[in-house]
């Protein structure tokens, strides 16, 4: 696996250990409960297989120009690990109820998954290749979509250990 990807995997399990029904409906005021920051990532994580699989089987990347405005969010994100506060989920990811046990027992498999098909479509377009768009970031290559993936998650593993703090 990736090494952005494993650290992802391996932060997820460590700050969801030991959770209970309890500790998943736990949520600040105004804010998404533990169990669907979850869904969230779990969301992000099948919309990007998707995404690079419709990628694989059009048998060319699926991208747009970068904009400036692309360039200079990536740059944040990516290249500095930064993700900032406050910005609203696209739809596509927004949770919308799946059982939290099922996002608990499947989100590494689905880490795992995301991995696979992204090595895929770097071994067939190449490592420089910017291989499909990010709905906010614009288009990326393999390496920067996993690297996003790490400081999203990042970010809301962050939130989860907060939320646990809480008790």
């Amino acid at each position: 696996m990736d090494f952005y990807l494993q650290k992802l995997h391996s932060a997820v399990t460590s700050v969801t250990e030991g959770m209970s029904r309890e500790d998943l409906s736990r949520r600040a005021p105004g804010k998404w409960c533990v169990a669907e920051v979850l869904e969230h990532l779990y969301l992000t994580y099948t919309g990007t297989s998707k995404g690079f699989q419709r990628v694989l089987d059009a048998g060319v990347p699926m991208v747009s120009s970068p904009t400036l405005k692309h360039r200079l969010s990536t740059i944040v994100v990516v290249g500095l690990g930064h993700m900032p506060e406050g910005r609203k989920a696209p739809a596509h990811a927004t949770p919308r109820g799946i059982a939290p046990e099922k996002v608990m027992t499947e989100i590494g498999a689905q880490i795992a998954a995301m991995d696979e098909v992204i090595a895929r479509a770097e071994a067939k377009y190449g490592a420089q290749t910017r291989v499909l768009d990010h709905p906010i970031l614009g288009p990326l290559t393999a390496a920067q979509w996993r690297k996003f993936h790490w400081v999203h998650g990042r970010h809301h593993l962050r939130q989860i250990h907060r939320l646990r703090e809480r008790t």
